[in-house]
């Protein structure tokens, strides 16, 4: 299992961000793709306390939010010490 997860939108440009972001950093992820998987969707939803919208980031089973709160952590250099608390596996390019 995978320290970081999103569920993402093959389509959203902030999914393809939070990807690219993650990848650029050589984090491992799992990308849940929710375009057209109602349960998937059902199950983001309940994981994340009710958020609709895409993406939305889990580090270490903790709901971080979207790609705004994962910019956000990276700024202030919050991210790195999040991803650190658990093995990072390059993510294949």
């Amino acid at each position: 299992m995978s320290l970081v997860t999103l569920y993402t939108k093959t389509y959203c440009a902030y999914s393809k961000r939070a990807k690219a972001l993650l990848s650029e950093k050589g984090v491992d992820f799992e990308d849940i793709d929710v375009t057209e998987d109602e349960v998937c969707f059902s199950e983001m939803v309940e994981q994340s306390g009710g958020c609709t919208t895409v993406p939305q980031i889990f580090i270490a089973g903790q709901h971080i939010g979207g790609c705004s709160e994962l910019m956000e952590l990276d700024e202030c250099g919050e991210l790195d010490a999040l991803l650190g608390t658990g093995d990072i596996v390059s993510h294949p390019s």
